[in-house]
Protein backbone atom coordinates (compact mmCIF):
# COMPACT_ATOMS: atom_id res chain seq x y z
CA UNK A 1 0.00 0.00 0.00
CA UNK A 2 3.04 2.69 1.19
CA UNK A 3 4.44 1.86 -2.40
CA UNK A 4 1.78 2.24 -4.24
CA UNK A 5 0.95 5.76 -2.73
CA UNK A 6 4.71 6.91 -3.52
CA UNK A 7 3.98 5.71 -6.98
CA UNK A 8 0.66 7.89 -6.72
CA UNK A 9 2.53 11.31 -5.64
CA UNK A 10 5.64 10.77 -7.97
CA UNK A 11 2.85 9.98 -11.01
CA UNK A 12 0.71 13.22 -9.73
CA UNK A 13 4.36 15.39 -9.92
CA UNK A 14 4.81 14.28 -13.28
CA UNK A 15 1.79 14.57 -14.73
CA UNK A 16 1.61 18.26 -12.71
CA UNK A 17 4.88 19.63 -14.74
CA UNK A 18 3.49 18.01 -17.81
CA UNK A 19 0.24 20.40 -17.63
CA UNK A 20 1.92 23.21 -16.32
CA UNK A 21 4.38 23.56 -18.95
CA UNK A 22 1.50 23.17 -21.73
CA UNK A 23 -0.50 26.05 -20.17
CA UNK A 24 -0.85 28.92 -22.09
CA UNK A 25 1.04 31.09 -20.37
CA UNK A 26 -0.10 34.35 -22.45
CA UNK A 27 -3.96 34.03 -21.99
CA UNK A 28 -5.56 37.31 -20.90
CA UNK A 29 -9.02 36.95 -19.88
CA UNK A 30 -12.52 38.66 -21.00
CA UNK A 31 -12.41 42.30 -18.71
CA UNK A 32 -15.74 43.40 -16.97
CA UNK A 33 -16.62 46.87 -16.92
CA UNK A 34 -13.91 47.86 -14.66
CA UNK A 35 -10.67 46.02 -16.47
CA UNK A 36 -10.44 43.19 -13.97
CA UNK A 37 -10.08 39.31 -15.66
CA UNK A 38 -13.69 37.99 -15.96
CA UNK A 39 -14.63 35.00 -13.59
CA UNK A 40 -18.27 35.32 -13.66
CA UNK A 41 -19.77 32.05 -14.72
CA UNK A 42 -20.50 28.31 -12.84
CA UNK A 43 -17.93 26.16 -11.93
CA UNK A 44 -16.86 23.01 -11.20
CA UNK A 45 -13.89 20.51 -10.11
CA UNK A 46 -13.61 17.28 -11.35
CA UNK A 47 -11.46 14.96 -8.97
CA UNK A 48 -11.40 12.89 -6.44
CA UNK A 49 -10.11 15.37 -3.31
CA UNK A 50 -13.71 15.42 -1.17
CA UNK A 51 -12.80 11.53 -0.82
CA UNK A 52 -9.27 12.33 0.26
CA UNK A 53 -7.26 15.26 -0.63
CA UNK A 54 -4.29 13.60 -0.86
CA UNK A 55 -2.53 10.74 -2.83
CA UNK A 56 -4.82 7.88 -2.41
CA UNK A 57 -5.77 4.29 -3.69
CA UNK A 58 -9.38 2.74 -3.93
CA UNK A 59 -11.11 1.21 -1.10
CA UNK A 60 -14.34 0.26 0.45
CA UNK A 61 -16.92 2.44 2.06
CA UNK A 62 -17.58 2.76 5.04
CA UNK A 63 -20.45 0.24 5.17
CA UNK A 64 -20.05 -3.15 3.43
CA UNK A 65 -23.93 -3.13 3.11
CA UNK A 66 -23.39 -0.33 0.36
CA UNK A 67 -21.52 -2.75 -1.94
CA UNK A 68 -19.42 -0.93 -4.53
CA UNK A 69 -21.79 2.61 -4.39
CA UNK A 70 -19.95 4.32 -1.73
CA UNK A 71 -16.93 2.49 -2.32
CA UNK A 72 -13.61 5.33 -2.67
CA UNK A 73 -12.12 5.90 -6.01
CA UNK A 74 -8.48 6.34 -6.31
CA UNK A 75 -7.29 9.34 -7.04
CA UNK A 76 -3.29 11.35 -7.53
CA UNK A 77 -4.41 13.92 -5.08
CA UNK A 78 -4.03 18.24 -4.78
CA UNK A 79 -1.43 18.15 -2.59
CA UNK A 80 1.82 19.37 -3.40
CA UNK A 81 5.31 17.89 -2.36
CA UNK A 82 4.09 15.11 -0.52
CA UNK A 83 2.19 14.10 2.31
CA UNK A 84 0.38 16.43 4.38
CA UNK A 85 3.01 17.67 7.17
CA UNK A 86 0.98 17.15 10.29
CA UNK A 87 2.81 17.32 14.09
CA UNK A 88 1.94 13.91 15.78
CA UNK A 89 -0.32 14.51 17.83
CA UNK A 90 -2.54 15.93 14.86
CA UNK A 91 -2.01 13.05 13.10
CA UNK A 92 -3.54 11.17 15.55
CA UNK A 93 -6.18 13.20 15.91
CA UNK A 94 -7.07 12.79 11.89
CA UNK A 95 -6.46 8.96 11.82
CA UNK A 96 -9.24 9.36 14.70
CA UNK A 97 -11.38 11.45 12.21
CA UNK A 98 -10.87 8.48 9.71
CA UNK A 99 -12.02 6.08 11.80
CA UNK A 100 -15.26 8.12 12.82
CA UNK A 101 -15.92 9.38 9.26
CA UNK A 102 -19.44 7.97 8.95
CA UNK A 103 -20.76 9.97 11.72
CA UNK A 104 -18.30 12.62 12.42
CA UNK A 105 -17.70 14.03 9.02
CA UNK A 106 -18.97 17.50 9.29
CA UNK A 107 -20.25 17.24 5.22
CA UNK A 108 -22.42 13.87 6.66
CA UNK A 109 -24.41 16.24 8.77
CA UNK A 110 -25.14 19.05 5.97
CA UNK A 111 -22.91 21.62 7.60
CA UNK A 112 -21.48 24.16 5.66
CA UNK A 113 -18.00 22.93 3.93
CA UNK A 114 -15.67 25.53 5.28
CA UNK A 115 -12.62 26.63 2.66
CA UNK A 116 -11.35 24.86 0.67
CA UNK A 117 -13.36 21.87 0.70
CA UNK A 118 -16.11 23.96 -1.42
CA UNK A 119 -14.15 25.05 -3.99
CA UNK A 120 -13.57 20.57 -4.62
CA UNK A 121 -16.86 19.02 -3.90
CA UNK A 122 -18.64 17.39 -6.37
CA UNK A 123 -21.30 19.99 -6.98
CA UNK A 124 -21.10 23.65 -9.24
CA UNK A 125 -20.51 26.90 -7.34
CA UNK A 126 -21.14 30.15 -9.14
CA UNK A 127 -19.28 33.45 -9.32
CA UNK A 128 -20.22 36.82 -9.07
CA UNK A 129 -18.35 39.82 -9.58
CA UNK A 130 -18.40 43.26 -8.67
CA UNK A 131 -15.51 46.51 -7.76
CA UNK A 132 -16.54 45.87 -4.21
CA UNK A 133 -17.44 42.28 -3.77
CA UNK A 134 -16.69 39.22 -5.58
CA UNK A 135 -19.34 36.66 -4.04
CA UNK A 136 -19.22 32.50 -4.34
CA UNK A 137 -22.80 30.87 -4.60
CA UNK A 138 -22.23 26.81 -3.62
CA UNK A 139 -25.20 24.46 -4.51
CA UNK A 140 -24.08 22.30 -1.26
CA UNK A 141 -25.97 23.29 1.90
CA UNK A 142 -26.35 26.94 0.16
CA UNK A 143 -22.99 27.97 1.38
CA UNK A 144 -21.87 31.33 0.49
CA UNK A 145 -18.70 32.97 0.19
CA UNK A 146 -18.15 37.25 0.06
CA UNK A 147 -14.49 38.52 -0.79
CA UNK A 148 -14.17 41.61 0.17
CA UNK A 149 -12.15 43.93 -2.28
CA UNK A 150 -12.47 47.21 -0.79
CA UNK A 151 -13.30 48.07 2.84
CA UNK A 152 -11.68 45.26 3.90
CA UNK A 153 -11.54 44.67 7.73
CA UNK A 154 -10.40 41.71 9.51
CA UNK A 155 -12.54 38.57 10.62
CA UNK A 156 -15.30 40.44 13.51
CA UNK A 157 -15.84 36.33 14.84
CA UNK A 158 -14.63 32.80 13.90
CA UNK A 159 -17.53 30.58 10.83
CA UNK A 160 -17.40 28.04 8.99
CA UNK A 161 -16.44 29.70 6.01
CA UNK A 162 -13.78 32.13 7.32
CA UNK A 163 -13.86 35.92 6.44
CA UNK A 164 -11.95 36.61 3.13
CA UNK A 165 -10.32 39.64 1.73
CA UNK A 166 -9.13 39.83 -1.99
CA UNK A 167 -7.20 41.81 -4.42
CA UNK A 168 -5.78 41.20 -8.05
CA UNK A 169 -1.95 40.75 -8.88
CA UNK A 170 -2.57 41.00 -12.78
CA UNK A 171 -4.66 38.26 -14.22
CA UNK A 172 -4.97 36.50 -10.97
CA UNK A 173 -7.20 36.48 -8.02
CA UNK A 174 -5.42 36.88 -4.35
CA UNK A 175 -8.13 35.54 -1.69
CA UNK A 176 -6.61 35.87 1.91
CA UNK A 177 -8.91 33.75 4.54
CA UNK A 178 -9.18 33.98 8.37
CA UNK A 179 -11.71 33.46 11.16
CA UNK A 180 -12.24 29.91 10.86
CA UNK A 181 -13.82 27.92 13.61
CA UNK A 182 -11.64 24.67 13.33
CA UNK A 183 -14.58 22.50 12.65
CA UNK A 184 -14.40 22.10 8.67
CA UNK A 185 -12.97 19.17 7.25
CA UNK A 186 -10.75 18.96 4.36
CA UNK A 187 -12.28 15.81 3.03
CA UNK A 188 -14.14 12.43 3.97
CA UNK A 189 -10.81 10.68 4.96
CA UNK A 190 -10.85 13.32 7.82
CA UNK A 191 -7.46 15.50 6.89
CA UNK A 192 -8.83 19.26 9.01
CA UNK A 193 -7.76 21.70 10.43
CA UNK A 194 -8.26 24.06 13.71
CA UNK A 195 -9.58 28.02 14.20
CA UNK A 196 -6.14 29.40 13.30
CA UNK A 197 -6.31 28.51 10.14
CA UNK A 198 -4.93 30.78 7.62
CA UNK A 199 -5.50 30.25 3.55
CA UNK A 200 -4.39 32.16 0.60
CA UNK A 201 -5.99 31.12 -2.17
CA UNK A 202 -4.85 32.01 -6.37
CA UNK A 203 -7.44 31.71 -9.23
CA UNK A 204 -6.19 32.76 -12.23
CA UNK A 205 -7.96 32.11 -15.48
CA UNK A 206 -5.74 29.62 -17.96
CA UNK A 207 -8.21 29.70 -21.07
CA UNK A 208 -11.96 30.52 -21.19
CA UNK A 209 -13.67 27.61 -19.82
CA UNK A 210 -10.47 26.15 -17.37
CA UNK A 211 -9.13 28.38 -13.88
CA UNK A 212 -6.16 27.48 -12.34
CA UNK A 213 -7.09 27.34 -8.67
CA UNK A 214 -3.89 26.83 -6.08
CA UNK A 215 -4.04 27.34 -1.88
CA UNK A 216 -1.62 27.76 0.30
CA UNK A 217 -2.48 26.47 3.75
CA UNK A 218 -0.57 27.29 7.17
CA UNK A 219 -2.26 26.41 10.40
CA UNK A 220 0.76 26.38 13.40
CA UNK A 221 -1.70 24.50 16.01
CA UNK A 222 -2.01 21.38 13.15
CA UNK A 223 1.22 21.68 10.68
CA UNK A 224 4.57 21.99 10.77
CA UNK A 225 4.28 23.84 8.18
CA UNK A 226 2.62 25.74 5.36
CA UNK A 227 1.75 23.48 2.26
CA UNK A 228 0.10 23.85 -1.04
CA UNK A 229 -3.28 22.30 -3.00
CA UNK A 230 -3.78 22.84 -6.41
CA UNK A 231 -5.77 21.57 -9.25
CA UNK A 232 -8.01 22.95 -12.39
CA UNK A 233 -11.56 24.37 -12.44
CA UNK A 234 -14.21 23.90 -15.27
CA UNK A 235 -16.97 26.40 -16.94
CA UNK A 236 -19.92 24.60 -17.01
CA UNK A 237 -21.28 25.16 -20.40
CA UNK A 238 -24.65 23.60 -20.28
CA UNK A 239 -27.76 25.53 -22.08
CA UNK A 240 -29.43 27.02 -19.68
CA UNK A 241 -27.54 26.41 -16.38
CA UNK A 242 -28.03 27.50 -12.93
CA UNK A 243 -27.42 26.07 -9.77
CA UNK A 244 -30.22 24.21 -8.15
CA UNK A 245 -31.09 23.72 -4.13
CA UNK A 246 -29.20 21.15 -2.59
CA UNK A 247 -31.11 21.55 0.54
CA UNK A 248 -29.43 18.63 2.78
CA UNK A 249 -30.56 19.75 6.02
CA UNK A 250 -33.47 17.32 5.91
CA UNK A 251 -31.74 13.97 5.21
CA UNK A 252 -28.66 14.62 8.12
CA UNK A 253 -31.67 15.08 10.77
CA UNK A 254 -31.82 11.85 11.75
CA UNK A 255 -28.02 11.64 12.32
CA UNK A 256 -27.55 14.43 14.04
CA UNK A 257 -30.84 14.77 16.21
CA UNK A 258 -32.17 10.84 16.33
CA UNK A 259 -31.13 10.29 19.69
CA UNK A 260 -33.61 13.27 21.38
CA UNK A 261 -36.26 11.23 19.72
CA UNK A 262 -39.22 9.42 22.58
CA UNK A 263 -38.29 5.91 22.78
CA UNK A 264 -40.93 4.23 20.78
CA UNK A 265 -41.07 6.31 17.75
CA UNK A 266 -39.62 6.06 14.29
CA UNK A 267 -37.50 8.34 11.54
CA UNK A 268 -39.56 10.54 9.63
CA UNK A 269 -40.56 9.54 6.53
CA UNK A 270 -38.64 10.13 3.23
CA UNK A 271 -40.45 12.04 0.51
Amino acid sequence: MRNRLVGLVVLTAVLATALSAQAPATYRAPRTKDGKPDLNGIWQAINTANWNIEAHSPEPGPMFQLGAAYAVPGGFGIVEGGPIPYKPEALAKRQENYKNRLTQDPEIKCYLPGVPRAMYQPFPFQIVQSPKHIMMSFEFAGALRTIYMADQTPAPADSWMGWSNGKWEGETLVIDTTGFNGMPWFDKAGNYASDTLHIVERITPRSAETLNYEATIEDPAVFTRSWKISFPLYRRIEKNLQLTEFRCVEYSEEIIYGHLRKPGTGPAPTR
